[in-house]
């Protein structure tokens, strides 16, 4: 496939492609920030209003379903508007919310706060990949993506330290969300001021509103790669979700570790492994793009099939030996994160990428980790932690099968964007 080279002619009369790469990469690393600032906190906030243990929970619960719910509305404008305009009005709303938890003085109040920051999160997740996608050609989109995404686990691991953090310099919960919303108002601001630029045949393009067709959407129905990325990502979250959410419970409970050990020990697992995992699985799908059409599948899908034994290794090795299991369980499990987003820019029309991206947000989270962490549970109570990784093991292991399926599509799935052509099809 041709460079678009689409890079050049849509920054010169603005921002670099890397200076614009680099501020969404920063506002991502905020959005992580804010969810995982409250986990370090839980614990005060639920004496001072209160609360119970599953009130608690649905601080997570209700942010989650908020988000997944507006995304595809904000997909939606995305594919219409000014996709900067809306990652910026989600930040500015995002902030708000930040805000918000951070004055609440009852429970109902900071449980609706959150639900703002996950209106706020929505109006951003689906446009962000589609500008990178146009910021770069097909050959170096995987790469870029990756690095868009590895601010996740970045990311996380900041929000946990600035929540913890803030508490034990200030005495109080409510800092760590304080300490936050200035600069994300700032990057607010900033993102309002970038002028919006669509790749339409090779050529960058200010679009303010742009016509959408029904049989557009109808295409994703029809697109083998687009639904079997979707499964294989809906699994990959599902079981992600649940071991993310157990796992510091498991190493306490099940495996006799320190709370403070499992807790700075998962973390800095997840921080390293996911960190290295999510690029070096953008430059392996990228690079092998050349020799193996579906490199993108590949990449996640036998990185999936490597963590089944892993997770079966990790239930019977001693520690501190475990620790290394771990660290390569949750390495390949991330692999994945750069092709998988890759593969849903580079299946989709520009027309719609921003509602593929937001359709694929609803239909991983409601299947995926809104579901996941109460199953686990059950088979925990009703069994063993032992049966609900087997559980899990399962999940991953098919989540890998569906994305090695898929590998035989992505050459005749993945669109043409070539200036001489347009946006079409390949045949």
């Amino acid at each position: 496939m041709s460079d678009v080279s689409c890079s050049s002619t849509s920054v010169r009369s603005g921002p670099s492609s890397g200076g614009l790469l680099a501020l969404l990469v920063l506002l991502n690393l905020f959005n992580y920030i804010d969810r995982y600032n409250l986990p370090p906190v839980l614990a005060p906030i639920e004496r001072e209003f209160q609360a119970t243990g599953s009130q608690m929970g649905f601080l997570a619960t209700g942010f989650l379903v908020v988000y997944m719910l507006t995304a595809p509305l904000f997909g939606w404008m995305a594919d219409r508007y000014s996709r900067w305009a809306l990652v910026g009005i989600g930040m500015l709303i995002q902030s708000l919310g930040t805000l918000g938890s951070g004055l609440a003085e009852s429970y109902l109040v900071l449980l609706i706060a959150r639900c703002v920051v996950g209106i706020g999160d929505a109006a951003y997740g689906p446009a962000a990949p589609t500008i990178i996608s146009d910021l770069y050609p097909i050959e170096k989109r995987g790469r870029k993506l990756a690095w868009f995404y590895a601010a996740m686990p970045v990311g996380s691991a900041v929000g946990f330290a600035i929540g913890g953090g803030m508490r034990e310099l200030t005495g109080s919960w409510r800092w760590g969300f304080y300490s936050i919303v200035p600069p994300m108002i700032l990057l607010g601001i900033i993102c309002l001021l970038i002028r919006d630029r669509r790749i339409n045949r090779g050529v960058a393009q200010p679009v303010v509103h742009q016509k959408i067709r029904f049989k557009d959407y109808l295409s994703l129905s029809k697109n083998r790669s687009y639904l079997l990325n979707c499964l294989g990502m809906t699994l990959m979250t599902f079981a992600i979700g649940g071991v993310s959410f157990w796992m510091p419970y498991y190493l306490e409970e099940a495996r006799g570790i320190s709370k403070s050990a499992s807790s700075i020990g998962f973390g800095l697992i997840v921080v390293i492994a996911g960190l290295s995992a999510t690029l070096a699985g953008g430059y392996w799908g990228d690079r092998l793009k050349p020799r193996f059409s579906g490199s993108y599948f590949w990449v996640s899908g036998i990185g999936m099939l490597t963590a089944v034994p892993l997770i079966g290794l990790m239930l019977v090795t001693p520690f501190p030996a475990c620790w290394v299991v771990i660290f390569l369980a949750v390495f390949v499990l991330f692999l994945n994160t750069g092709p998988s987003n890759t593969i849903l820019a580079n299946v989709t029309s520009p027309r719609i990428r921003a509602s593929a991206f937001a359709l694929n947000i609803f239909i991983i989270h409601a299947l995926g980790d809104a579901i996941s962490p109460p199953i686990i549970g059950w088979f925990k109570d009703r069994w063993s932690f032992d049966a609900a990784f087997l559980l899990l093991m399962g999940v991953v292991g098919l989540s890998g099968i569906v994305w090695c399926i898929g590998a035989r599509y992505l050459l005749s799935d993945t669109w043409n964007e070539e200036p001489s052509q347009g946006i079409a099809r390949n045949a």
